[in-house]
């Protein structure tokens, strides 16, 4: 984790001290400055979170309560999302800006005040406005409660593993740019692993990148965390297999892999056994990208350093990363990924549908007389491209302020075309605040069908409020009459972010548990901001233990 030195330029300081009231409160303060990373070598200060990039780690136990006090004192408004954390009633504090909150303006604060129910395992934070995930960031490590083992050998040490992207320039200036001409943003400079970018030539003091100590025999449970903005990233060892025993906080059956496929907002827990002959084994982070799309293709690069060798005196074991279009590694690896779905855990999939969805996926070209084309690119949801209120929603649907969104967001695409070809003529989407209105406690399909009105593309989509399990993908255009019958109803795998295969189709279900106002967008950050973006209302069931709960009396205002 790097170090970062303050400056007087007002930014996001999340000050953390981790102080107990009891065993099952947790305490947090998150306070806020700009702040200049040195070991990037830029004079560029950063929104940071307590002077770190990445952030600090919040630590806490399944079961515990946990309040976070946000103090926003840069000139951006500021909130924090808790990513992965389901929020059961608890909506106001899940932090997307305009969604569940208004945002937290400069030299104001906010608690966050949320019980971990149900949940264990590595999730992560960060912000949910602009750009600013870009810097503000950081881990959340959800431990077993006191007394109940992990359902996998005990691990002799942990270890929080942080990817992400760095860009040279203001990223929200790179936005700003992008927005005024119409066009894709400049993409990253590099990536990073635990705020270390690698050893680029123009900073010579990053040469070794971050070092990960290990010893003999020993096994380490890594958890990783992929905070990027815009890139899926391949993880690997050299010399080395990793276990795969956790995703996104949900055990899973352990296997073997030499090589990580993570999406962005996605987290994997993998067990690293030091059985090598002592020595310094590399470690590359790559992207992957199936079609030729420009992304950062810079491998970052860091190593892991056996302590009884010498930097000095062993070789460096080197590992060429794979391929950027690689599909089949990442396919392998993400076949692989099951449930655990034991007595203790188990799976408890949907077994039928109440609401069946099937959303299009994608991109599409709207008019713009500003832009530098006449026009920019847009995401969209059936053909939808989300406008984001000036009011929260979960204000609205909470004190049922009228005008600030309609509830027909369609179910399924207005109209058909072949969805995985070229696509239609007409590339450009409707414009709406429009949400889809679900039971409590109803069952939901969603089928998320990529497209390829401008090009076929993989989109990690992340549902706030729920878990999801992925029963079924496949490749080119859902059949509704034959591929239910493969879909997997017995260990697929849960998750809250997952990618959507290029050029093909993702089935998901969930169950409509948790009242309030919840968000689903693709977790590049380029396409949340172009509008592929949606939200539900889950309406309240019986009774107070069915229904939101009231604002907290600090709820910023709009």
């Amino acid at each position: 984790m790097v170090q970062i030195s303050w400056l007087r330029a007002a930014v996001l300081v999340l000050c953390i001290l981790p102080a107990l009231v009891d065993a099952r409160i947790r305490h947090y303060k998150f306070d806020v400055v700009a702040t200049n990373v040195t070991k990037l070598c830029s004079t560029k200060p950063l929104v940071t979170v307590n002077g770190q990039f990445p952030g600090p780690t919040l630590y806490a136990r399944e079961g515990d309560t946990v309040l976070v006090r946000v103090i926003n004192h840069v000139k951006y408004n500021v909130t924090v999302h808790w990513h992965g954390i389901r929020q059961l009633r608890t909506g106001w504090n899940d932090g997307p800006a305009y969604i569940t909150q208004c945002p937290i303006p400069p030299k104001q604060s906010f608690v966050y005040n949320f019980t971990l129910t149900g949940q264990r395992g590595t999730l992560l934070w960060h912000a949910h406005i602009l750009w600013l995930r870009a810097s503000v960031h950081g881990a959340i490590v959800i431990l077993p409660k006191l007394g109940v083992p992990y359902p996998f050998p005990k691990p002799d040490k942990e270890e929080v593993v942080i990817l992400g992207e760095w860009w040279k320039s203001d990223v929200e200036a790179v936005v700003d740019q992008s927005t005024k001409l119409g066009l894709p943003p400049n993409i990253s400079d590099s990536h990073t692993i635990n705020g270390h970018t690698g050893p680029l030539a123009s900073c010579p003091s990053l040469q070794d990148g971050y070092r990960l100590q290990v010893e003999s025999g020993k096994t380490y449970l890594l958890r990783i965390i992929n905070a990027a903005l815009n890139e899926e990233l391949f993880v690997k060892v050299a010399g080395h297999n990793l276990t795969i025993v956790e995703v996104d906080a949900i055990y899973t059956k352990p296997f073997k892999t030499d090589t990580i496929l993570i999406a962005p907002g996605q987290t994997t827990n993998a067990l690293l056994t030091a059985d090598k002959n002592p020595g310094t084994y590399l470690i590359t982070v790559s992207p992957f990208m199936d079609i030729p799309i420009p992304v950062d293709n810079r491998t970052t690069t860091a190593t892991v350093h056996y302590r009884n060798s010498s930097l000095t005196t062993t070789a460096l074991t080197t590992i060429k990363p794979p391929l950027q279009n690689d599909t089949s590694i990442a396919t392998s690896f993400l076949d692989s990924i099951r449930s655990l779905n034991s007595k203790q855990y188990p799976a408890l999939v949907p077994q039928t549908v109440d609401h069946s969805l099937f959303f299009t996926i994608g991109v599409g070209v709207n008019p713009c007389p500003s832009c530098i084309n006449g026009s920019h690119i847009v995401g969209a949801i059936n053909n939808v491209s989300f406008v984001m209120p000036t009011v929260a929603l979960l204000q609205a649907h909470y004190y049922n302020i009228s005008g600030v969104y309609t509830t027909d967001f369609p179910g399924a695409p207005l109209s058909s075309y072949n969805y995985s070809g070229p696509g239609p003529k007409n590339l450009q989407t409707m414009n709406g605040t429009r949400l889809y209105r679900l039971p409590y406690n109803s069952t939901v399909q969603i089928v998320l069908q990529d497209t390829g009105v401008i090009s076929p593309e993989s989109h990690p989509i992340h549902l706030h409020g729920f878990n999801f399990f992925a029963v079924g993908k496949g490749l080119g255009n859902y059949n509704p009459a034959s591929d239910p019958a493969k879909f997997n109803l017995v260990d697929p795998i849960e998750r809250n972010t997952i990618g959507v295969p290029t050029g093909g189709w993702l089935a998901i279900r969930f169950r409509a548990d948790n009242p309030g106002v919840w968000f689903m967008h693709c977790h590049f950050e380029v396409h949340t901001t172009w509008g592929l973006k949606m939200a539900f209302i889950v309406e309240n069931g019986n009774g107070s233990d069915e229904s939101i709960l009231p604002p907290p009396k600090d709820l910023p205002k709009c």
